[in-house]
């Protein structure tokens, strides 16, 4: 059962203590539930401002404030990369979760990429047609990849993962930290670099200048003008973005499929020591990203500073935080009671939906044929639409999954997937 699917597939096997299969369960819908509220936490910004606004504060078309750059500090170090960080970890879980069940009924991985060739598509449509910070596409690619891996001992898969993280921390950090260091350090006004500085202030200008041609099509442009934006004027980010986030999905998923069979998430292991680590990966990872945080406001929230701080310095500290979350999440999710608690675990059965129908919900709040507001609301304001998102969530999930087996969506991909219709209604 992985963040984007339903809890039927996660049905305990013969090897599994019901026990132990139960808090299994418990804990990943839990996990599951709190890592989709918090993407929609991250990815707030992006909706209601320019796509740049989401690292570089002056992109936002209204006034942000010095207590809004606080704001910017505290989700930097809370939230952004970490609960994208949760979900991918929590995939490359179910992804294993999914294939023991259908070991136990004689399928192999042909199921298991039929399964994935869907949410590409999902993917595909969510980043065309609705909004491009899709990250199911990646979900699905490097989905397809960690199949050569799914028989790998656990700890083979826990080492690879780690490893490959840490490449993608040295290439991609490296890679994203150079322009910072040449347009807007004394390095770089080096004459060997003049030609390159040059260049950067030429596409920080054309980024910028974009996102105003953007701005003009989702604010008075027709539904049918945003998707033909998006499919002429972005269809080359995708192999971009796969190259970037690649290093970070692919390890990440080959570790949930590792913490997995270690027994992060049922129970199996102590659950003092997984509060105790999880706790120390929390704080120090925390710590160090909140330095980070420091020095692109003593750089003045610049434009190559911040974009370094979310693609370069804050990628090697991310890693503890979201390894401690879900130790953490694990053991709340497992004891977690209560009316909240319940409604939180319903949200994570149904992510997918969640997932896709928030983005749906955004495009009537932002668009011009929609509410208009995109680009109108400052950090605070948009902080208020999640929150209001977040009882949409908590308020249809529970009820819904109270009648019905799955979510619309968990439903339909289940459906596509074994290309038969399954009964919904309980």
């Amino acid at each position: 059962m992985d963040p984007i699917d339903t809890r039927s597939d996660a049905a305990p096997d013969q090897a599994v203590p019901r026990a132990m299969a139960g808090n299994r369960i418990a804990s990943l819908d839990f996990i599951r539930g709190i890592a989709v509220m918090g993407i929609l936490a991250a990815n707030i910004i992006a909706f209601g401002q320019p796509f740049a606004a989401y690292m570089y504060p002056d992109a936002f078309l209204v006034p942000h404030s010095e207590a809004e750059q606080w704001m910017w500090i505290a989700q930097f170090v809370l939230i952004d990369g970490k609960m994208r960080g949760l979900f991918t970890l929590l995939f490359g879980a179910g992804l294993y979760l999914f294939m023991e069940k259908a070991w136990s009924r004689g399928e192999g991985r042909a199921l298991q990429a039929r399964r994935l060739g869907w949410l590409l598509l999902f993917g595909l449509g969510h980043f065309f047609l609705i909004w491009r910070g899709d990250i199911l596409t990646f979900y699905a690619l490097f989905g397809l990849v960690s199949l050569a891996a799914i028989r790998w001992a656990a700890k083979t898969q826990l080492v690879v993962g780690l490893l490959g993280y840490a490449a993608g921390v040295v290439l991609v950090g490296s890679f994203m930290l150079s322009p910072y260091v040449i347009a807007e350090t004394e390095f770089g006004e080096q004459p060997a670099y003049a030609e390159m500085r040059e260049q950067l202030a030429a596409d920080k200008g054309r980024a910028l200048d974009h996102e105003m041609v953007e701005y003009r099509i989702i604010s008075e442009g027709s539904y049918g003008d945003f998707v033909a934006h998006n499919v002429i004027d972005h269809k080359g980010d995708l192999p971009f973005n796969i190259f970037v986030f690649g290093f970070e999905t692919l390890p990440l998923m080959l570790i949930g499929m590792a913490l997995y069979r270690f027994g992060l998430f049922s129970g199996a292991m102590n659950t003092g020591r997984m509060l105790r680590w999880g706790s120390a990966g929390i704080v120090i990872g925390s710590g160090v990203t909140l330095l980070v945080a420091l020095w692109v406001r003593d750089a003045g929230f610049s434009y190559w500073s911040t974009l370094a701080a979310f693609m370069s310095l804050s990628a090697l500290p991310r890693l503890p935080v979201v390894l401690g979350l879900a130790a953490v999440l694990a053991v709340v999710g497992a004891r977690a009671s209560g009316w909240l608690a319940e409604r939180v675990s319903a949200a994570g059965r149904a992510a997918f939906t969640n997932y896709l129908g928030t983005s749906v919900l955004m495009l009537f709040v932002f668009h011009g044929w929609g509410g208009g507001l995109f680009g109108a609301l400052g950090r605070t304001e948009l902080y208020l639409v999640m929150a209001a998102s977040w009882l949409v969530m908590l308020a249809w999930s529970k009820p819904w999954l109270d009648r019905f087996r799955f979510g619309p969506l968990e439903w339909l991909w289940r459906c596509l997937t074994y290309w038969r219709l399954f009964p919904l209604r309980r």
